[in-house]
């Protein structure tokens, strides 16, 4: 390079990534339909009341019945990987949920200084190619994670 910079151009950019949507089952629906109204929904065991993901109807650490409840939608980065080798290259990650469980989800938006092990993230909503958005998480710029263990 001679230190002039250079111009991207469109064939530079990556493809922005489609979510493909998801199937939701009978019991998997209200989470959905929730997703739609981007509102996070977790099940919560009636017996013992731990929190749980993915979403089921019995409690997997008590057999109990589990209803849904609001999620705070807030968590911490527990692990992460870029996928740099898919047509559109993305971050897949584990978020410890202020609730408890850790999901597989993907990050969006990273941080100007690149995802972290124990980031501060928050839910958003990413379009699918369906009618059901997808969760995934993008920095939490609040230094208070509602229900934060760490």
């Amino acid at each position: 390079m001679n230190g002039q910079s250079q111009a991207r151009t469109d064939a530079d950019t990556p493809p922005a990534r489609v979510h493909p949507a998801p199937i939701p089952s009978p019991d998997t629906l209200p989470f959905w339909q929730a997703a739609a109204e981007e509102r996070f929904l977790l099940r919560r065991c009636a017996a013992c009341a731990q929190a749980h993901w993915y979403p089921r109807p019995r409690c997997p650490l008590c057999g109990g019945d589990a209803a849904w409840t609001e999620g705070s939608g807030r968590g911490r980065v527990y692990s992460f990987t870029t996928v740099a080798h898919a047509e559109a290259p993305f971050v897949l990650a584990f978020v410890t949920l202020a609730e408890g469980p850790s999901m597989l989800t993907h990050l969006v938006n990273p941080p100007a200084d690149g995802w972290s092990i124990g980031d501060a993230v928050r839910v958003t909503f990413a379009a699918t190619d369906g009618s059901y958005p997808l969760p995934v998480f993008e920095p939490d710029t609040d230094a208070h994670v509602a229900g934060d263990k760490q």
